[in-house]
Parts: structure tokens; sequence; C-alpha cells
């Protein structure tokens, strides 16, 4: 875990360097779950444990969106935001899926913060992401995201 992140100076000094590995996460069958209906993108190879066992990848696998979605929370496992007044999701710039996630694999990101820019009342964070599964060769998400930090005015 970085120490506090209090400035827009703490983000620059980080700029460059991979961060710690996250701790991983299990993603299970009931996240999996949980997104479909949350998204509405039920589509059989994640929630069809059956037909899913006769497919591709032998079970559910989790919907690249999910584990892209589990970004900020694996993010505040390593860098700490705690003195961030609000952190937002301002977009991507690339992001692909080069390999499945199965439905009871582990998964951690690797992250480096590549960018920061001044913006009104804080900075614009451009990370790169890298989600690997336990024991897989290849990852399962790499995307570069881009935050907006806002940071809570100086006291006086």
């Amino acid at each position: 875990m970085t120490p506090p992140i209090q400035s827009v100076a703490d983000l620059r000094a980080l700029v460059g360097s991979e961060l710690a590995p996250s701790p991983w996460l299990e993603v299970t069958q009931e996240m999996v779950d949980s997104f479909a209906g949350a998204t509405l993108d039920r589509q059989w190879i994640h929630l069809d444990r059956e037909r899913a066992a006769q497919g591709p990848y032998g079970t559910t696998v989790a919907h690249g969106f999910l584990v892209l979605s589990l970004g900020p929370h694996l993010v505040r496992q390593v860098l700490d935001l705690s003195q961030v007044q609000a952190g937002i999701n301002y977009g991507l710039n690339r992001v692909r899926f080069p390999a499945p996630t199965p439905v009871g694999s582990r998964v951690r990101l690797r992250a480096m913060i590549r960018e920061v820019t001044d913006v009104p009342s804080g900075a614009r964070m451009t990370m790169d992401y890298t989600f690997e599964r336990d024991g897989g060769e290849r990852p399962v998400c790499v995307a570069e995201t881009l935050s907006q930090l806002i940071f809570r005015p100086a006291s006086a």
C-alpha cells in the first residue's frame, strides 16, 4: 500500500512505477449472477452451468466487464486514496480481454500510473491495468483507464 495520496505531487511521484499487486480476489458465480442481473447481460456462457460445462471453457465464465469493474476496488487495495475527496471514472482509452475468467478463478490487479494531468481542484490520472488470473498464462483484462481525483481544499 502506498502512503496516503494527499496532493497531485504525491501522484506525480508514482508516475511510471508499477504499484504492488493487489490481493487475489475470487470471482464467484454469485458475483457473475449479480452482474448479469444488473446489466441484463444474461448470456448462457455466464449463467447456465450445465450448458457452459459443454462449452468452450468447460464452465461458466465472468463477463469481461465484470472483471474490469473490479478495478476501482482493487486499486484501493494498493493505492491509498483515503485523503482524496472523490474519485470519478472519467473513461477508458483501451480495453482488451485476452483470456477468459472461469468462475472460481482468483484475479488480481497490477497497475501503473502512466500520466497525471492537472485539472481544476485535482488531477486526471491515466493508469494501466493488467488483471491476472491465478495460474493463467495470459491476462484476463488489460486496460488504460482515466480517473479524475478531486482533492480536499488545503486547510488554512
